[in-house]
């Protein structure tokens, strides 16, 4: 009997084990990579270990970063050596280069991944890019200093921002001419639409504030602010927004504030701020929106954030200036 009872015991404390065990394990693994802007490479991240699995050696100043819809490819916006390099994402090395203007910083592709479009910082340009050709389409005259890049979900407009020109620029994809300018407040840098194509969401660095546009009338109907008590405002300094897929939450990094607010889409009010590394960048949601993953530029590393908890849960360390991120399923 005793000797029964001790099995009885183990097989519970085995399966509990197990449980547990299976509990911990990731439901799903995917590969994040990131841009370094000063150390010339992309470092790649394992997000069911969050290890550093490869270091890559890209470009002059890589900063725009994106995977290609099939997922196998990763463009990179090379700056100091005015191209976009392709990496092979299974030999993970860079096997190509596609044209574009000076600069180049960050881009956007269409929905089938045909058409890159690039804001070129020192021309004042939208490059358009052939993918499958490998060759320039032709260029759009914007405002000063362009950098963010957005393209709607019905594919119909794409949206740059000019950092100096303070305006977002409505560009009809179909004849490639501006169609609206709209003002907004100082150094806009990055674009995002809500899914159901309602809203755009525009964030100025030295405004401080993140302007959201109808974009049907073209015209900013609200501006979300920021306040972190023991921080002067000039601080805090909105760059990269996540949004998730249910339009509900938007996450905005918040640059040397070192913090990431968390938005009640529908109130447009700040419910958190969560202390990430220095000079937060840019951020990315794993696909299951189960983690969202932050850029810090100056204390060279990559926070993760669980997205349900609201959570800094790991930091990675990875290059010098990790600018750009991008996430997807191996």
């Amino acid at each position: 009997m005793k000797t029964d009872g001790l099995r009885m015991w183990d097989r519970c404390l085995l399966l509990g084990m197990t449980a547990w065990l299976g509990m911990a394990t990731p439901a799903a693994a995917y590969i994040a990579y990131v841009s370094n802007e000063k150390s010339n490479t992309v470092t790649v991240i394992d997000t069911s270990s969050w290890t550093v699995t490869k270091t890559i050696k890209v470009g002059q100043r890589p900063r725009g970063i994106e995977f290609t819809r099939d997922g196998k490819f990763v463009f990179v916006a090379v700056g100091d050596d005015d191209s976009i390099q392709v990496i092979d994402v299974a030999k993970q090395e860079v096997v190509d280069t596609l044209p574009s203007g000076p600069d180049p910083e960050l881009f956007a592709l269409d929905a089938e991944g045909k058409i890159l479009y690039v804001a070129n910082e020192n021309d004042n340009t939208v490059t358009i890019i052939d993918v499958e050709k490998r060759t320039r389409l032709g260029e759009i005259q914007v405002g000063v200093e362009p950098e963010g890049m957005a393209i709607s979900p019905d594919g119909k407009t794409l949206i740059n921002t000019s950092e100096t020109t303070n305006m977002a620029h409505f560009i009809d994809t179909a004849t490639r001419q501006i169609v609206a300018n709209v003002l907004v407040d100082a150094r806009p840098r990055f674009v995002e639409f809500k899914r159901d194509n309602s809203e755009v969401w525009i964030s100025s660095e030295i405004g401080g504030t993140v302007s959201i546009i109808d974009p049907a009338k073209r015209t900013v109907i609200d501006k979300i602010t920021f306040n972190i008590p023991g921080l002067r405002s000039e601080a805090i300094q909105p760059v990269g927004i996540s949004m998730t897929k249910d339009g509900k939450t938007a996450f905005i990094a918040l640059g040397p504030a070192n913090r990431v607010a968390v938005v009640d889409t529908a109130t447009r009010k700040v419910t958190k701020y969560l202390l990430v590394g220095q000079r937060v960048w840019h951020l990315a949601f794993t696909p299951d929106e189960k983690y969202l993953m932050v850029t810090n530029g100056v204390s060279n590393d990559v926070s993760v954030i669980d997205v349900a908890a609201q959570k800094v849960i790991k930091t990675i360390q990875v290059g010098e200036l990790p600018w750009g991120i991008t996430i997807a399923a191996p």
